[in-house]
């Protein structure tokens, strides 16, 4: 007798969870804007949210991944928490939908004959077309799908050939709740409830356990999705906690709910026209839990967003990092302490400045879950948010120190230095407005809006280090630099020549949208220089952002 292939179930689970990323990645790369779109448009009424999040997971079939996409904007700002309570309850509805095209397709028909060919020409399409944005990720889409189900293949013949080779009478005595813990270890290990998902209903169909075992394994993989979200949010803000917290209430408060009465639902459910098959009875089961949770928290989602705006309430922490250590009863030192953290608040736009043009390549490895689901735009606005934070720290400290008595130096020390906190903070909003603008040309299929994409990395590049010397020099100096004088000009000449080349050359992003980005780069990197130039070299005019001519 044959021994169980653990190998080929294993790669089975690998290749489904491989087809599962490939399909998220076309989708996103295809549709992620409009997702994005998406998820902001329509969400700013509960019911929206839910319908919102079951139409965009079932289409991108992760809840895992919708829900750390909605961490992403609650992060941001972008949405409040009462909205995306309302789009996680949809999620979890929205999920079912795999376990729907698996029970309906992957047992009925020969998978492998669905399979390769999607493979094949997925792969061709993948490898012949890597320059053409848009085939390319329909190569990875196709891809995707025929390693979904090549995957349900594997995994389906091992259990068939491990279930002939077993006693199964043994399984008929061990309670449900014990697949009910294995359905959330499984959950949490492979971190995919739909594989889960997967596993159950290849199982059931080999007959390896029964429809009320695989029902109470369902049931605790609902659970088990969840540790995905919590570790996303763990070293979040107190609205991501919030909503990885309302995620567990949700899962675990149906599932507790249900698995006493799970024996008699599955009854009533086989007494249906429908219920005759134990894969179909199970999709059904799994869809009706999450509606019925939706409907049980719907009417509650109210009180329950109050009772969490009470959890993770902690003090505030300060991001400036000196003047928290400085009283203003000493004006010298604390001007000091201000100039400090003006020094880190320069770094800190620098790099975002880097980070929104590019400039900066970061590994796989270094990049976070969500960033990897968004692109970088949503880490952006979280990160401008902050250097608000910070400007809003340093001016109330200003209010402080102004009602302490200061020397005529002091004063006019005290003044060049919140200039150049101005600045720097219009030198953030400048690239914060055209980041995902940058994102999109850097994603053209077009050479003129690429081309323009590698010239703004460059003069970014070289205008900051031109900054850098600029502010390495010890000795004051009431010039400005030509350098940072020209900018204005650059910036028309830039706009002239793209107008010049746009006439001659198709571009999938439009021309106002090429010119104003050229106008806001170069605005952030004149209001950078200007921040230092009031920092280090005081002079008498207020250097205010160049305003584009008509």
């Amino acid at each position: 007798m044959e021994t169980f292939n653990y190998w080929e179930f294993v790669a089975g689970l690998g290749i489904f969870l491989l087809g599962m990323n490939q399909m998220e990645t076309g989708l996103k790369n295809l549709a992620g804007r409009s997702f994005r779109n998406l998820l902001q448009k329509f969400t700013n009424k509960p019911w929206k949210g839910v319908l919102t999040g079951t139409f965009i997971t079932a289409i991108l079939q992760s809840s895992s991944l919708v829900t750390l996409m909605v961490l992403a904007f609650l992060g941001a700002g972008l949405i409040s928490l009462k909205n995306t309570l309302g789009v996680i309850l949809g999620a979890n509805l929205g999920t079912t939908f795999t376990a729907w095209i698996v029970a309906t397709l992957g047992f009925k028909v020969s998978i492998a004959s669905i399979a390769l060919p999607f493979i094949g020409i997925g792969a061709l399409v993948y490898i012949f077309f890597t320059n053409r944005q848009i085939l390319k990720n329909i190569g990875v889409l196709l891809l995707g799908f025929g390693f979904l189900f090549y995957g349900i293949e594997l995994m389906k013949t091992s259990i068939e050939e491990l279930a002939n080779q077993v006693d199964l009478s043994q399984f008929s005595d061990v309670p449900a709740f014990v697949f009910f813990l294995a359905g959330i270890g499984l959950t949490a290990l492979i971190q995919s409830s739909s594989a889960t998902l997967v596993i159950l209903l290849s199982a059931l169909h080999s007959g390896f356990i029964g429809l009320d075992q695989a029902a109470a394994a369902t049931v605790g993989s609902n659970i088990g999705t969840t540790i995905t979200v919590i570790f996303g949010a763990f070293q979040g803000t107190p609205d991501k906690k919030r909503l990885a917290s309302f995620h567990l209430l949700f899962n675990l408060t149906t599932g507790i709910l249900i698995l006493p009465f799970l024996h008699l639902i599955l009854n009533f459910l086989q007494t249906l026209a429908f219920g005759k098959d134990p894969l179909i009875d199970l999709v059904i089961f799994n869809s009706f839990m999450n509606l019925a949770g939706i409907l049980l928290f719907y009417p509650f989602l109210g009180i329950i967003r109050k009772w969490l705006k009470r959890r993770f309430v902690k003090e505030k922490e300060h991001l400036t990092v000196y003047i928290q250590n400085v009283e203003t009863s000493i004006p010298e030192a604390a001007l000091k302490a201000l100039e400090k953290d003006l020094d880190l608040v320069y770094e800190r736009v620098k790099q975002f400045i880097l980070q929104v043009s590019g400039n900066i390549q970061e590994s796989p490895m270094q990049v976070s879950i969500w960033k990897r689901v968004l692109g970088h735009p949503f880490e952006i606005i979280e990160e401008y948010n902050e250097i608000k934070v910070i400007e809003d720290e340093i001016t109330a400290y200003h209010i402080k120190l102004q009602s302490e008595s200061m020397s005529e130096l002091e004063a006019k020390r005290l003044t060049s230095l919140m200039l150049s906190l101005r600045m720097m903070v219009y030198a953030a909003k400048a690239f914060k407005g055209i980041a995902q603008n940058l994102k999109d040309i850097d994603d053209a299929e077009r050479n003129l809006p690429r081309n323009l994409y590698k010239t703004i990395q460059s003069k970014i590049q070289d205008t900051l280090e031109k900054i850098d010397e600029l502010k390495a020099q010890e000795l004051e100096n009431e010039q400005i630099p030509e350098w940072i004088k020209l900018l204005e000009r650059d910036s028309e000449k830039e706009i002239e020549e793209i107008y010049i080349e746009a006439k001659s050359h198709k571009t999938d992003i439009p021309f106002s949208t090429l010119s104003n980005v050229i106008k806001e780069y170069i605005r952030g990197l004149y209001n950078l220089g200007a921040s230092v130039i009031h920092a280090k070299h005081p002079i008498q005019a207020v250097m205010d952002s160049p305003e584009p001519k008509p």
